[in-house]
């Protein structure tokens, strides 16, 4: 059988997917920032930018201004009461040398996405969420590690090029990490939960 994600598939993906947006991610965290202080408003921004994978999955250019969008707001119930069951659960976890954490941390890290795509319950959120990552974690694993050395060994070149040219390389090279690993969290979700998701519907809908 076909596997939903590769490490390469991902990779390539979410780069083409991260740089055709990076302007309106860096523009969506830019007015994040300036907001942030204002009350009420900084929550359903905050969620809305939590959710940028899921708006980068539908494959358009997205607007910065969508962080705006009054429909985040209405899931702040559920948005805190859903990071309150994942600490919950992942505080003890970490607890036995991290590791189960982690790999729980992994099994769930498509839940916020799926919570506010699909406007399910906090609960059922983290059980779609286990089930769609379930043979993909170590996938998972390698595509953040794979982009993790990168950014690494980019900046240790770029150090080798002096502290003016080195400083301000590595500071482009932190810009396009951003939009770069949201690109491929936005592939592992639609990869991996989206089109099972429509799959699903449309087997339901055919009964």
């Amino acid at each position: 059988m076909e596997r939903k994600i590769t490490v390469a598939g991902v990779l390539q993906e979410g780069f083409a997917l991260g740089l055709k947006n990076i302007a309106s991610l860096i523009g969506a965290v830019i007015l994040w920032l300036i907001t942030i202080w204002i009350p009420y408003l900084n929550v359903g921004t905050t969620i809305a930018i939590c959710s940028i994978p899921v708006e980068l999955s539908k494959g358009h250019v997205i607007s910065p201004l969508f962080i705006f969008d009054a429909k985040y707001r209405q899931y702040m119930g559920e948005f805190f009461t859903l990071i309150g069951l994942m600490m919950l659960s992942l505080i003890p976890a970490a607890l036995f040398m991290v590791i189960p954490a982690y790999i729980i941390g992994i099994g769930w890290s498509l839940a916020i996405f799926i919570l506010l795509d699909k406007g399910v319950s906090p609960s059922e959120a983290l059980v779609k969420s286990n089930q769609a990552t379930y043979g993909y974690k170590w996938t998972i694993f390698f595509v953040n590690l794979a982009l993790g050395i990168i950014l690494l060994v980019a900046t240790f070149i770029f150090k080798l090029l002096g502290d003016t040219i080195g400083g301000i390389l590595s500071f482009i090279a932190f810009l396009l990490y951003y939009p770069i690993s949201l690109g491929c969290t936005a592939t592992i979700y639609k990869k991996l939960f989206v089109d099972g998701f429509n799959v699903e519907q449309s087997t339901t809908q055919q009964m």
